[in-house]
């Protein structure tokens, strides 16, 4: 009885639709990649020696070439998402260039992603290897940072929309329900997308971050998207 009340619980329901997405396996991954990073960190400057150390940057550099497999590919989802931003008449046109913007960003970052996959398996090694690393990391830039400005651009729209609102009318309350959630959803993305960003510029030189903030960002940033996707998959 206790294991069928386990088995049949709706936890577990919602967590085998949540891993059976590829998004959810690669936050989980994520996250451990990421707190890997800091803990190797953390180990390193505590004087701890090389064979505790050792495991920790082990799972770092593994999770990380496992995501590098599970997104090959992924670009063109990008590049179809761009077209369909351009394409749309409707909404904000600010918001359009920087969707436009954003997903192209993503998709230069996959691509060139992808022509470092040989080279990461050990496949076939290349001398350009990471030169499109570094392009990649770019686009990865523009991307997020096209996100950032979207997000704190649709956090004082929603201000100049709460502000018309008359909360002493049925309607009012309901559109000033609705604008907080859009406002939870919009700061958690910008909070990721902030948290992201440590990455590629730490990766670039642009920004002298060590591996311990970066582990950390990257850390918060990937639970804020378990989150989110194990709400999108209730």
């Amino acid at each position: 009885m206790v294991a069928d009340a386990l088995v049949y619980h709706p936890a577990v329901s919602h967590y085998l639709k949540f891993v059976a997405t590829t998004v959810g396996r690669d936050k989980l991954l994520r996250l451990l990649q990421y707190f890997a990073r800091f803990y190797a960190w953390y180990l390193l400057r505590t004087n701890k020696p090389a064979s505790s150390i050792a495991p920790w940057e082990t799972m770092k550099k593994q999770f990380g070439l496992v995501r590098k497999v599970m997104r090959a590919g992924k670009n063109v989802e990008h590049i179809k998402a761009a077209a369909v931003a351009a394409d749309n008449k409707n909404g904000d046109p600010i918001l359009r260039y920087l969707a436009v913007g954003r997903q192209l960003g993503y998709a230069g970052y996959l691509t060139f992603d992808l022509g470092t996959l040989l080279d990461a398996t050990g496949i076939r090694k290349t001398e350009s290897a990471k030169r499109l690393a570094r392009e990649s990391q770019r686009f990865w830039v523009m991307g997020l940072s096209c996100s950032v400005v979207a997000q704190a651009y649709t956090l004082w729209r929603l201000r100049q929309r709460e502000a018309r609102v008359d909360r002493k009318e049925g309607e009012g309350v309901v559109e000033a329900k609705r604008i907080e959630v859009e406002r939870a959803a919009s700061r958690i993305q910008l909070t990721s997308d902030l948290c992201d960003l440590t990455v590629p510029l730490s990766a670039l030189a642009w920004v002298n971050l060590d591996d311990g903030i970066v582990g950390l960002a990257g850390t918060l940033s990937s639970l804020l998207g378990i989150y989110s996707q194990w709400k999108k998959t209730a």
